[in-house]
């Protein structure tokens, strides 16, 4: 009786990377990926070459020295979508996966482990009777949130009421305060003089 040998023979897969032609930017690497950008859509690759985050239309830029593109900051990287034409902005991972859901008039990217927003409540003060519909009334506060999106401080304590928007302009209210360190912020006052706030 013949015994029959069987040689398995292990072929190590070798991942290949993909192939990106006609980009029309590519970012220096940051923490661990480049954004890459292709007509109007940016997308993210490992020092692989490898697509970690799909072509997408909602990831947003941040300015640099040199040039504006997504980053990621903390694992995690700043997007916004459109409801009634104002933008709000929440977070990926580098998974692509919505961490935070887009509810912030504006936000920073990560630092610390912590970002800084602008959290807007909806307050109904009456009723139209000739319209039928609520009568609303927007505000925002400035706050520090952590990894989870959970508010850790509130920046401002009095509301800032957002007025009607006009379509038109797409930029949001600005985030006056700063982080700068993991556990101090730098609040701007309304006599434009800054006041340091532990966190």
């Amino acid at each position: 009786m013949k015994k029959l040998l069987i040689t398995l023979v292990l072929i190590p897969f070798i991942g290949i990377a993909q192939t990106f032609e006609n980009l029309d930017y590519i970012s220096p690497f940051s923490n661990g990926v480049a954004a890459i950008k292709k007509g109007y859509e940016w997308g993210f690759i490992d020092p692989e070459g490898n697509l970690i985050v799909d072509f997408r239309n909602d990831l947003v830029a941040t300015k640099t020295d040199n040039a504006s593109y997504p980053i990621f900051s903390n694992g995690k990287c700043l997007i916004a979508n459109q409801k009634d034409g104002v933008l709000y902005y929440g977070y990926i991972d580098k998974t692509g996966k919505t961490v935070i859901t887009p509810q912030f008039l504006n936000a920073n990217n990560f630092q610390y482990g912590k970002a800084l927003v602008l959290k807007v409540e909806k307050e109904t003060i009456g009723y139209n009777d000739i319209f039928k519909k609520d009568v609303v009334n927007y505000h925002y506060f400035e706050l520090v949130i952590d990894e989870n999106g959970n508010t850790i401080d509130h920046l401002t304590q009095l509301a800032i009421h957002v007025s009607p928007k006009d379509k038109n302009d797409k930029n949001p209210p600005a985030i006056t305060s700063k982080l700068i360190s993991e556990n101090l912020v730098a609040v701007k006052g309304n006599n434009k003089k800054w006041r340091i706030k532990k966190i």
